[in-house]
């Protein structure tokens, strides 16, 4: 019997532990929550963390839920931080903020739940059934419809029992706070000399004068929307030939153009869907799904998207009405070479400069950029500044061993250099291509997101300050001391050689796996350094595979991507609705003797061994 169709007990009497963090309680008017406070709730643990772009995903998944169901759910927001910035408390206050977040949020810095409950990855969400009980866990997205379900049978059961408690949640909004942008994305000049930002959170676009300050309009009626008149947390502007403005329109997943001399602004590549795997990659553009497009430039005749809500960059040509795949493969990771193969982490900036598109690659705190081949048609994609997954700091000095961490702007300079919206150091760095140099322009700048150059100045977007910044580019760099992080979570010890991986994945109540259209369900696992595994990488469709761990590494990361697509069971539905599960899992391993010879990850259920 293959692992995904094992039968695994749907109410394991398992108790929820605490809810622990040091950081304390958002969003409950100053009360700190336990699970007796809950009880008689369903309740709903999303495991997040604000840089990571799937978080983001089931935040919006869930927010129907929420609605739906808020007299009988609460939906509680576990932040476990992944970079070292994310664990500063103003910081989770910002993105409670920032992405709309309308649960109570435990601010979890030292990963006191996440330990407790046993997570592996974000997003998890873990449901708590009325009496205090573990009755599913799901990593990744697309699992919202299954959650549902499952509270829906929650509801039914513990209403017959007499254990559901219907009424108000804790939830308590704070505050608003006045101030002309909230939480500003990117920016553009218009040839004009006024600024176009992205008022990401109000869901707006706002002019600024010259002066970066005096409001001359807003565009968009500030409601989360896909019309003539609305936006849905906006991020990138790229001024195109004719004048109009492009805008990554990153939670409509969809690319808009904005006319500033007429004020129409229509809707020009997306569907307002978001992107699965299995989804066309090329096709006309109004027709094709995207998948949270966080920053567009115009190069080389091309509209190019950073697609950031799967690991790969896209281009909109809009002479023949269409977009496609450029470069990214979907996986996670710093991978050079032809763009066909590259790997991508959560592209977030770009910025056309001559033969070389710049990238602010976020998630691998990493500079990158794309040019021509050489030989041939295509591009080819090459790393400036960083390593990986799991380095990041402020270090400067020569690019190779230089460190940002989560960067989301890259803006060209006039000598062929780079300028970097170090986010999560708040500082504004500087790639030279002609040293190979990384240097501090500017500290003490407040999650930067974008800067536009203005004659001798730069124009910084500080995101979580809510304002545009101006700075006279210095001449000498400003020197910092350096500092270097590691992704803090646990390894998982594991015993020599042959290593058991097993994805655990039960299909919803009232469904089962799709296997119309061939096999449902997709496994991919590398590692790094790649020597870590002998035998087992490779994409393969069983959610079960034996690995064998090679002799003379002791330690590295096991990169496992799964996904699952399951439909309604039932003859009777001429067409039965189907949902995509999927999840990319970074695991950390070190070789021990004792150590574990099984490595179980929940994509969706509860693991029985």
């Amino acid at each position: 019997m293959s692992n995904q169709e094992q039968p695994t007990p749907r109410r394991a009497r398992v108790r929820a532990p605490e809810l622990v963090g040091k950081g304390g309680w958002l969003n409950t008017g100053g009360k700190n929550l336990t699970l007796a406070d809950l009880r008689g709730r369903c309740v709903v643990l999303d495991f997040w963390t604000f840089c990571c772009v799937n978080c983001l995903h089931v935040l919006d998944e869930l927010r129907e839920l929420e609605e739906r169901h808020r007299d009988t759910v609460v939906i509680i927001g576990v932040h476990s931080p992944k970079f070292v910035h994310e664990a500063e408390h103003q910081a989770v206050v910002d993105a409670v903020e920032r992405y709309g977040v309308e649960h109570p949020v435990l601010d979890d810095p030292e990963l006191a739940t996440w330990k407790q409950y046993a997570v592996r990855a974000w997003p998890t969400l873990v449901v708590i059934d009325p009496e205090g009980y573990v009755v599913a866990q799901h990593a990744g997205e697309g699992h919202a419809h299954a959650i549902e379900k499952l509270v829906e049978e929650l509801e039914a059961e513990h209403g017959a029992k007499g254990t559901l408690r219907r009424g108000d949640g804790p939830y308590v909004p704070p505050e608003p706070v006045a101030t002309d942008l909230r939480f500003p994305g990117k920016a553009v000049r218009l040839p004009g000399g006024s600024f176009l930002v992205s008022d990401t959170t109000r869901h707006q676009l706002v002019e600024l004068a010259a002066d970066g300050e005096q409001v001359l309009r807003r565009i968009g009626t500030g409601e989360r929307g896909l019309t003539a008149d609305s936006f849905n947390e906006p991020q990138g502007l790229a001024l195109l030939p004719d004048g109009r403005v492009a805008v990554a329109d990153t939670v409509n997943h969809a690319v808009r153009v904005f006319d500033p001399e007429t004020g129409v602004l229509e809707t020009v590549a997306g569907t307002g869907k978001q992107w699965w795997q299995g989804s066309p990659t090329s096709g006309p553009a109004r027709a094709v799904d995207l998948s949270s497009p966080w920053d567009i430039a115009w190069w080389r005749d091309r509209l190019w998207i950073a697609m950031a809500g799967v690991h790969q960059l896209w281009t909109y040509d809009p002479a023949a009405g269409t977009v496609e795949v450029a470069a990214g493969t979907t996986n996670e990771g710093l991978v050079d070479g032809p763009a066909a193969e590259a790997w991508f982490a959560q592209p977030s900036g770009l910025a056309a400069a001559g033969d070389r598109l710049w990238i602010a690659d976020s998630e691998t705190s990493a500079v990158r950029w794309v040019e021509p081949a050489e030989e041939g048609d295509g591009y080819v994609v090459r790393t400036a500044v960083g390593t990986g997954l799991f380095d990041f700091g402020h270090r400067d000095g020569a690019a190779g061993q230089a460190l940002l961490q989560h960067p989301l702007g890259v803006t060209a300079l006039p000598d062929g250099s780079v300028a970097i919206a170090d986010t999560y150091n708040h500082a504004l760095r500087r790639f030279d291509p002609a040293s190979g140099e990384v240097t501090t322009l500017a500290t003490d700048l407040r999650e930067p997101s974008d800067a536009v150059l203005v004659d001798d100045d730069i124009v910084v977007v500080e995101s979580a300050r809510h304002r545009l910044t101006r700075l006279r580019l210095p001449e000498e760099a400003i020197r910092v001391e350096s500092v270097a992080h590691r992704t803090q979570r646990a390894a998982t010890e594991v015993a020599p050689g042959a290593l058991r991986l097993d994805v655990v994945f039960q299909a919803p109540a009232g469904q089962k796996l799709d296997t119309r259209y061939g096999p449902s369900t997709r496994l991919l696992v590398s590692a790094t350094p790649p020597e870590l595994l002998a035998d087992g990488a490779g994409a393969g469709t069983d959610l079960a595979r034996d690995l064998l761990l090679a002799d003379g590494v002791t330690e590295g990361v096991l990169h496992v991507s799964a996904m699952a697509a399951s439909c309604d069971d039932d003859p009777d539905i001429e067409y039965p609705a189907c949902h995509v599960h999927q999840q990319d899992w970074g695991v950390p391993v070190e070789i021990a003797e004792g150590g574990v010879a099984r490595l179980g990850l929940v994509l969706a259920g509860l693991d029985a061994e």
